[in-house]
């Protein structure tokens, strides 16, 4: 029975978050074990668990009056997960081509292109994939604790990601541009791959997702 209630807990922890990552439930949308145990048909009991399981993560947060809310994102949260990518992941790139490992990174990273370019008609399987090859550019670093610190923020490269996405970056054009950066990585031509590494990612998306962001927070208008 015990390995049930954990199986299930399990199953709730999985589809909460998905729900919360995918933007199913976005930011600052208010929770309840009712409503999450009706969505889910379970009892509450594993819903309780899955719950709390994603308040140790951040996910979910509660008020002095124990109510549940998926976490706000803000400016200030949008602007430090990009100059945490910035800091991590331009050295990184600039060590693939000192390293003389270029040509080698060039087919990883395409590996995760092409399938960023199969999830393309899913916004959230598309930033999933993305975020993959961002962990592919760090790997060079060869830094598990900078590997646990992108990690620990995946959740909220997701969600940000899809804010730049439906806000003004364009997963098509993204998709073409990584092309070339892979082709500009291949030639070792360090200083074009890292623009379009820079300017799409580092630039659009920070841009994008700030736009989405204050869309999303400005007071109704009646």
């Amino acid at each position: 029975m015990a390995e049930k209630a954990g199986s299930l807990a399990d199953q709730a922890y999985e589809r909460i978050k998905k729900n919360i990552l995918n933007l199913t439930y976005p930011p600052g949308m208010p929770l309840t074990e009712a409503m999450l145990s009706q969505k889910l048909s379970m009892s509450r009991s594993p819903v309780r668990s899955a719950i709390q399981m994603l308040q140790s993560e951040g996910l979910i947060v509660s008020d002095y009056y124990k109510s549940i809310t998926v976490k706000e994102i803000t400016d200030k949260d949008i602007r430090e997960i990009y100059q945490l990518r910035e800091l991590v992941e331009g050295p990184a790139f600039r060590l693939i081509f000192t390293s003389g490992r270029y040509e080698e990174y060039s087919y990883r990273i395409e590996e995760k292109v092409v399938r960023m370019c199969a999830a393309a008609a899913d916004l959230y399987e598309w930033e999933t994939a993305d975020t993959a090859m961002h962990m592919e550019i760090i790997s060079i670093l060869d830094n598990e604790r900078i590997n646990r610190i992108y990690e620990n923020n995946l959740s909220e490269l997701i969600r940000i990601g899809q804010y730049s996405v439906k806000n003004g970056m364009h997963i098509p054009e993204t998709n073409e541009n990584l092309r070339k950066m892979v082709q500009y990585m291949r030639e070792n031509d360090y200083k074009h791959a890292y623009a379009v590494l820079r300017t799409d990612h580092f630039g659009i998306g920070q841009d994008a997702a700030l736009k989405g962001i204050s869309i999303y927070n400005a007071p109704p208008h009646f």
